[in-house]
């Protein structure tokens, strides 16, 4: 190989294996050098006509960076409703690749393709590669719902088509979608699901074809605008008929015999506290002193695994669903409602089965002694949040009622013990995040009425409590018998995202001196300590909530960065998730049948797919249930354009920026509607910044805004700022559907209800959804 060759090759190679790293000369020189590779007008040469060959790519100011040009990658084809797309790769060195209208190859938003980069990114302008999609490699849309549009007579004579369908999604609302009498018969304006055979091609860009498998009801019926939502996530609503037989067979009390070789605690004055509408219990707790001063808690929950035996028809079903949903007007459950409000619920004066944690606790919270065993309880009150708070608070004159007179004390000591065991998690560093709930409430037309916000009371926090406490217990204790066991985990945060969650907080003046490659659950937690009662306090919670992971279940004892525990797991909630249930298993299995190969071997098999599945449907719940709270919400503020509100900015992005009314609607200021100054964006720091007047938008800013557009087909609501001034206009209602829209903005997922029937906060539901960058 010719001299110049070789250093040629060696500057390529310097290149390629930081292919987002930006050189300059002399450390490429220095390199060269100690490697005794080249001299420095060799270097300059080789950096030339690497250029002159689009290997590299430079700033003109002696910056060079790998060129990403004429390289294929496969990944994600995100669409737009105008006909162009971005192409999310999975490896993090390549930014999203901007995918032109002609340039598509009728890819269909959510398919997988493979990508020819034809122009890379240029660091410098801050412009996205670009290129053309070559290969659709698997379809990621196999069916959707919309609304039925029949065709004429004539029309069907000459295209044997019925009609077609107009997809909900805006992503896909731009294709036809032709079905033919080969499936169901709907009605015009029937909301329906339907299987796509073919999809869009050079002859039928804007169609596809498919067949209608199932007609949800009227556009216009009550309750068909949340199960069009709730069928186009999948979310299964049918019982099989084996399962509901199986559910029928089951006795409605417990039998004598299955009272044998349990312990009897139904003297205990174990009790249920949940919120005011709930109809599922799975947990009671109970308490007391025990002579040497230490506490006896005692966290029983429902025993779902002596019911739903493994592969049994009830059992496919639960696995399928993954957790019941909770949405605004109904609950579509894991298990049926005889068995989820009935036998396997914790209802009040009756004997029922379940798994207890029994553990002795100190006053200092400190656990010291643990068992867990199967039990007979029965509870002595369904008691709720609001009236458990009542009697903690010093101040009410409200009379009760007996239960709660009776058992004051219990609560009260429950209280100094929950404060007990929040000082022992906040001191290892579990992060606590504060945020009202907002309910919607709606009538018996499914019409929202109102957005009621609700903060979490002792009452709520003292529960959420023990069942951390029973969720840790059982993690360590089955980690620490070397079994196969399904854990809740919770990953460190990755140091760049971290990285740039600092940056963002030292604009706020905040000094943080944290390693952000080596993150501890206690640094985070004093960020959110120095915000406490401060401005900035939702804003940082909001981003630091963005830099966080995903929590989600894994066979692997990861840990909970989150909660700062080693060990964590799911047991509490056997009735409404299928993770809680799958512990109970082998809680009762490897109880009753031992430890030995045969049956570890069992659980190590199935474990990984039980991972894969809560974790999946989760977040199919979690999307469900945002979806149906963004249409009621956005319901609910259609009446009201044309009027003023205090919001928030809660996120800025380059084509505008999110806002937050008190009430948590959230809406968008597209920058077109920013009319007074051009903005520009600045990414780092999150902000919106006016070229002539210098003015700045933030996020955490308060702002005051005037709804213009409220669009319930798309769920979006568009806001300008308030101007005192401005004539009036007149407002329409329909929004406008032919712009860019990015993120509907970020919400928490732990204030909100999903799979946790309202046991809400992160700790339990434990998922931070990534916010997308939207920087084309």
């Amino acid at each position: 190989m010719a001299q110049n060759e070789k250093i040629l090759a060696n500057v390529l190679e310097i290149f390629r294996h930081n292919p987002k790293k930006q050189y300059q000369v002399e450390q490429i020189e220095r390199m060269l050098r100690r490697d005794r590779l080249g001299n420095f007008s060799d270097l300059v040469k080789a950096l030339s006509f690497l250029e002159q060959e689009k290997k590299i790519i430079t700033d003109g100011n002696g910056h060079y960076q790998l060129a990403q040009e004429n390289i294929v990658v496969e990944g994600m084809f995100k669409a737009n409703s105008k006909g162009f797309g971005f192409v999310k790769v999975e490896d993090e060195e390549t930014d999203d690749i901007f995918i032109a209208k002609d340039y598509t190859a009728y890819a269909v938003d959510g398919d997988e393709v493979r990508v020819k980069i034809t122009a890379g990114g240029n660091p410098w302008n801050g412009k996205g590669p670009e290129g053309q999609v070559h290969e659709i490699i698997s379809r990621g849309v196999s069916s959707l719902v919309g609304e039925f549009h029949p065709l004429t007579d004539e029309q069907t004579k000459v295209s044997h088509f019925v009609g077609y369908v107009l997809s909900t999604n805006k992503k896909l609302a731009n294709y036809r979608v032709y079905v033919g009498e080969n499936g169901l018969c709907p009605q015009k304006g029937d909301m329906v699901k339907v299987s796509i055979s073919n999809y869009p091609d050079k002859d039928n860009p804007d169609s596809m074809v498919g067949v209608v498998t199932k007609i949800i009801g009227n556009k216009n019926l009550p309750g068909v605008d949340i199960m069009a939502i709730v069928s186009a996530h999948d979310v299964k609503t049918e019982w099989a008929q084996d399962a509901l037989d199986q559910s029928n067979a089951i006795p409605d009390h417990v039998l004598p015999e299955e009272m044998a070789d349990r312990e009897d605690i139904r003297e205990q004055p174990a009790v249920t506290i949940d919120g005011d509408d709930s109809k599922d219990f799975d947990d009671a707790v109970v308490l007391w002193q025990l002579p040497n001063g230490n506490y006896h808690l005692g966290v029983h929950i429902a025993d779902v695994a002596h019911y739903v035996k493994e592969n049994s028809p009830l059992d496919k079903e639960a696995f399928t669903r993954g957790n019941s949903t909770y949405l605004v007007d109904r609950v579509i459950p894991m298990l049926p409602f005889r068995l989820s409000n009935g036998i396997c619920s914790l209802n009040e004066g009756v004997d029922r089965l379940v798994l207890s944690c029994d553990m002795e606790i100190t006053p200092e919270g400190e656990r010291v002694n643990y068992r867990i065993h199967p039990s007979v309880m029965r509870s002595h009150g369904r008691m709720t949040y609001n009236n458990v708070n009542k009697v903690l608070d010093p101040n009410n004159e409200e009379p009760l009622e007996e239960k709660y007179v009776k058992l004051a004390p219990m609560l009260k000591e429950m209280a100094e013990l929950h404060n007990a065991l929040y000082q022992k998690r906040h001191q290892r560093g579990a992060i606590d995040f504060e945020e009202p709930e907002a309910k919607i409430i709606v009538n018996d037309q499914g019409k929202p009425t109102d957005i009621v916000l609700h903060n979490r009371g002792t009452a709520e926090k003292m529960i959420e409590s023990f069942m951390l406490m029973a969720n840790e217990t059982v993690a360590e204790d089955f980690y620490k018998k070397h079994v196969p066991f399904l854990y809740r985990v919770h990953e460190t945060p990755d140091g760049e995202r971290i990285k740039s969650f600092f940056e963002f907080c030292s604009a706020f003046g905040l000094n943080i001196t944290a390693d952000p490659n080596h993150v501890k659950p206690i640094d985070l937690q004093k960020v959110v300590a120095k915000t406490t009662g401060t401005p900035e306090e939702a804003v940082v919670q909001m981003m630091m909530l963005r830099s966080l992971k995903q929590a989600h279940y894994s066979e692997e004892p990861l840990g909970h960065f989150g909660l700062a525990a080693k060990f964590y797991t799911h047991f509490t909630s056997p009735i409404r998730r299928y993770s809680d249930l799958m512990v109970h298993r082998m809680i009762h299995a490897y109880s009753e049948e031992g430890t030995d190969k045969k049956v570890q071997d069992h659980f190590a098999n199935s474990l990984p797919e039980v991972a894969d599945q809560t974790s999946t449907q989760e977040r199919v719940s979690i999307d469900t249930e945002r979806e149906t709270n963004d249409l009621k919400m956005t319901e609910y503020m259609a009446d009201q354009v044309g009027e003023h509100f205090d919001a928030v900015v809660s996120s800025v992005t380059s084509f505008g920026m999110f806002i937050q009314l008190p009430n948590t609607v959230e809406g968008l200021i597209h920058i077109s509607n920013l009319t007074d100054d051009f903005y520009s964006f600045n990414e780092k720091s999150m902000t919106l910044t006016g070229r002539g007047t210098h003015k700045q938008y933030h996020v955490g800013m308060p702002i005051k805004v005037t709804l213009t557009n409220a669009n319930v087909e798309q769920h979006q609501l568009d806001f300008e700022i308030y101007d005192p001034n401005a004539p009036k206009k007149e407002h329409n209602n329909r929004g406008n559907n032919n712009r860019r829209r990015g993120n509907r903005g970020f919400r928490n997922d732990h204030g909100h209800r999903g799979a946790t029937n309202g046991r809400n906060n992160f700790h339990k539901n434990g998922n931070h959804p990534h916010f997308s960058k939207y920087k084309h």
